[in-house]
């Protein structure tokens, strides 16, 4: 049913793939499928907090991040199943949705925090994906 999986992950913490990763290599097995790793680096909001930064930090931040996904994907998913690692920078949820669409992922697996009631059901992340996503999105809560 399922050829391709997106597995968003936040580097900064453990929660976002330590029990949605396991579900995503189940999935990808049970159906062939193959998995793709990525991670979100915000941007900065206003440019005047950009302008605080060296001019070659996104690049330096991005470079880094990348080197950390793909340690991080050797450890958390068997390299038959690992598609790519995907890097980008902006907004979580727009990024989540865009590499999904551009990747051609059928679908996202991704955590969820324990809701506040601020939050409703879900974390502001994920409630998006799901609103937004054209894929199917599952939803693993820690």
């Amino acid at each position: 049913m399922y050829k391709s999986i997106l597995l968003p992950v936040d580097l900064g913490h453990d929660s976002s793939w330590k029990k949605a990763a396991p579900e995503a290599v189940a999935l990808a097995k049970q159906h062939g499928a193959k998995i793709h790793l990525l991670t979100v680096i915000p941007d900065f909001g206003m440019a005047v907090v950009g302008s605080f930064f060296p001019a070659d930090y996104a690049k330096k931040a991005l470079q880094a991040a990348s080197e950390q996904l793909v340690a991080l994907g050797s450890e958390i998913i068997p390299g038959d199943l690992l598609a790519n690692v995907h890097v980008a920078h902006g907004t979580a949820y727009q990024e989540i949705i865009s590499t999904a669409e551009k990747q051609g992922c059928d679908l996202i697996v991704m955590a969820s925090h324990r809701p506040e009631m601020s939050d409703y059901l879900l974390g502001p992340n994920a409630a998006r994906v799901v609103r937004h996503a054209d894929q199917s999105v599952m939803i693993v809560r820690n």
